[in-house]
């Protein structure tokens, strides 16, 4: 008699492609002297001997998850629907595996040309959630996904009769996508300009007064200082810091940021979303946080 599990799991781990894997089981209601998770690294032939005690273990209350061990060249994409996944494929970026892990409900794992590093993965993880509408929370470089053939124990998903409902394994072909080498180029090119944004706020940060114990300096001070060369950015966001870190509000600071012609940055809308941006960058230097929403 076919093991539907074991078949399961087999064609996922093959899938996936790794050689080895961290298993882990999960159960957020497990008893004070129980932990509650259960954590295994194993390779291939270990998780395929251990199917009949994961079931075991599933049976009592635990979901069973899977993830690489150590860096890969997985992405995990999770919370996704049928129209989802068929944009993926559409779009050049067939996932190696998809899993259905509740009804309509999936979690596919798309394999790129190459390993990657921690930094570069969890941008990748993002940016893929961000395109297709995945869940952000879950986009890292190293986050569990659900092992199909074992039953999703969410309490939310029991149904009348008792039961849950199983982690199918829809599609395991293993492939890369299509457009892997242009993506991993893109989201590479994304850290780099991050990099260059943070050390300009840095920059900016180092540069702008603090501890005046004289009147609240105004805008057209910081556009009259020779330090910033005129660059209205620099000045605008150099403002936001002293404002914000003087007490200044969002609002009295918006106010001050459009006092100058923005119309170089676009539409209206334009030009709040560039204010906006500012004094969230501003935020983040302060007080590492977001005020203006």
């Amino acid at each position: 008699m076919t093991d539907r599990t074991l078949e399961a799991v087999t064609k996922q781990i093959q899938g996936m492609g790794c050689e080895v894997f961290e298993v882990g089981l999960f159960n957020p209601t497990a008893n004070a002297n129980e932990p509650v998770m259960i954590p295994r690294t194993w390779d291939t032939e270990a998780l395929l001997r251990s199917v009949p005690w994961l079931k075991y273990q599933n049976r009592n209350g635990r979901n069973i998850y899977v993830r690489p061990q150590g860096e890969h060249r997985l992405s995990l994409i999770d919370d996704l629907g049928a129209a989802d996944i068929l944009n993926m494929k559409a779009s050049g970026f067939t996932p190696a595996v998809v899993v259905q892990t509740s009804p309509n409900n999936f979690q596919a794992w798309v394999k790129h040309p190459e390993v990657l590093d921690k930094e570069v993965s969890t941008a990748a993880a993002r940016e893929l959630a961000k395109r297709f509408g995945g869940d952000p929370g879950a986009a890292d470089w190293r986050h569990f996904g659900r092992l199909s053939g074992y039953s999703n124990r969410k309490d939310k998903y029991r149904g009348s009769d008792g039961l849950y409902p199983f982690v199918r394994l829809m599609e395991s072909s293993g492939t890369e996508y299509d457009k892997g080498r242009e993506f991993l180029t893109a989201v590479r090119a994304q850290i780099e300009k991050n990099r260059a944004e943070r050390a300009r706020i840095s920059e900016v940060a180092r540069s702008t007064p603090s501890g005046s114990t004289g009147p609240l300096k105004g805008i057209d001070d910081f556009r009259a200082d020779a330090r910033y060369g005129g660059d209205g950015t620099r000045v605008d966001l150099a403002y936001a810091i002293y404002a914000l870190s003087h007490g200044a509000t969002d609002t009295e600071i918006i106010a001050a940021l459009h006092s100058r012609d923005l119309t170089h940055k676009g539409s209206q809308k334009r030009q709040d979303d560039y204010v906006r941006r500012t004094i969230q960058k501003a935020a983040t230097v302060v007080r590492g946080e977001t005020l203006c929403r």
